[in-house]
């Protein structure tokens, strides 16, 4: 009859054991997997080419960042930019909604691209008795950044720039026809997550 106990005894302790490790494998995994995306909030300019508004203007912007396989990051973001057309009094407001695939081959530095749509209002003065006029324009971008670790595993300096490849766009008063197309440069605070 001991022989049997010490079969179940061992046939539990195999089970605890496997099941301890697996336990640890999938922890750490998850740990893992938990630290690969990134929350980055950021600050930067933008400027048009030919210089429609001529000033460039400042821009605000949220980004979700994770990373699919080794040395590619996926990211989805949202930003605000608006800027003068050119001293007409018009003003053109846009919040870009982008997706991008960043490769990563040294950990601190990423280059790549990506696609967007583009909200656009242009807000004509008062005394043209214009209405607002807003669109909705696909586009894509080129660009890349670095990373640099501030507190190491909790949150880095991210430094991005950008060129966006925007249609050309109409306005109802001068200018009539416009390119959109910007750069922009950005610095944000990429927290792990």
């Amino acid at each position: 009859m001991k022989p049997a106990t010490q079969r179940v005894t061992f046939r539990l302790l195999d089970r605890a054991v496997i099941g301890a490790f697996l336990f640890l494998v999938l922890l750490l995994l998850g740990i893992e997997v938990a630290r690969a995306g990134e929350i980055v909030p950021s600050v930067g300019w933008t400027q048009t080419p030919g210089g429609i508004g001529g000033q460039g203007s400042l821009t605000g912007g949220l980004a979700l960042r994770s990373g699919l396989v080794p040395m590619v990051k996926s990211e989805i973001g949202i930003s605000y930019r608006s800027e003068d057309l050119g001293g007409t009094g018009s003003r053109m407001s846009m919040w870009p909604v982008t997706a991008s695939l960043w490769v990563s081959p040294i950990p601190t530095l990423y280059a790549g691209g990506g696609v967007g749509m583009y909200h656009s209002t242009i807000q004509y003065p008062p005394a043209l008795g214009l209405a607002d006029q807003t669109t909705q324009k696909f586009g894509w971008h080129l660009g890349g950044g670095f990373s640099i670790p501030v507190v190491p595993a909790i949150a880095s300096l991210d430094l991005n720039g950008r060129y966006v490849f925007l249609q050309k766009q109409e306005s109802l008063a001068p200018p009539n026809t416009f390119n959109p197309d910007f750069w922009s440069v950005s610095a944000g605070l990429a927290i792990h997550i």
